[in-house]
């Protein structure tokens, strides 16, 4: 069946040069949008990551004093795959954070730090497309990234010493959104997409009994795939887009 042309995803705006990638936990990037990332910084856009947590509670055969550590290096090298140099942890307590003024606190201090246009996020919405529950995690720093986005323009919200306000984030942009309305051809970066979440490889072994490396293209191209049938047939990364 054709995909109507009302149906069709929006290119993402390229007019950008600097992004901050804002995400609960180590391969939440890599489950969404590492694809996208990868075009981007090919292309000589500079994108840094920040993590509310180390996922430390994310392995149940694993205690989180060994487990935090271990995620953190491999999703160090996750990002290096697919050009990010830069990768900060905020150190909220996985599985258990808290939407409110703290968590805004250290986006917005964040934001204020790199001064992105163009900051992205994963779904903050309580379910995966009325399918699956979203975890609170996800939803607590995907809604507080939103909110951060104007609080780090304000120098009266937050107005602790530290880098000045940065009003100049156009866009904040969602991956895994049920009602996306931008996209980004995938096929440049799909294979280094793979590679990035395949340094995941503790938690992949724990997560499925397929071999990783099936199990992570099936993933990633069978989305992108999906996807595509909305951006004229190309692998695509789907976003939801918001204008600021």
């Amino acid at each position: 069946m054709t995909v109507s042309t009302n149906d069709q995803l929006k290119p993402m705006p390229e007019d950008w040069k600097r992004a901050l990638a804002v995400v609960a936990h180590p391969d939440d990037l890599e489950y969404g949008c590492s694809a996208a990332i990868a075009a981007w910084t090919d292309g000589g856009r500079e994108v840094t990551y920040v993590l509310a947590t180390r996922g430390e509670a994310g392995i149940d055969t694993l205690e989180p004093e060994k487990c935090g550590p271990l995620r953190e290096q491999e999703q160090r090298a996750s990002a290096a795959v697919v050009g990010v140099t830069e990768v900060e942890f905020l150190d909220h307590k996985d599985g258990v954070v808290e939407y409110g003024t703290a968590l805004r606190r250290d986006i917005a201090a964040a934001i204020r730090r790199h001064r992105p246009e163009l900051v992205i996020t994963l779904n903050h919405r309580d379910t995966w497309g009325g399918v699956a529950w979203n975890t609170p995690d996800h939803v607590a720093v995907g809604r507080a990234t939103l909110d951060a986005a104007g609080d780090a323009g304000n120098r009266w919200i937050f107005p602790e010493p530290g880098p000045e306000p940065w009003n100049g984030v156009r866009w904040v942009a969602v991956a895994g959104s049920s009602t996306p309305t931008h996209a980004v051809d995938a096929t440049p970066g799909m294979e280094r997409a793979v590679l990035s979440l395949l340094e995941h490889r503790t938690y992949i072994e724990v997560l499925t009994d397929e071999e990783p490396e099936a199990y992570v293209r099936n993933f990633l191209t069978g989305f992108a795939q999906t996807t595509g049938e909305r951006f004229g047939g190309k692998p695509a990364v789907a976003f939801e887009l918001f204008s600021r």
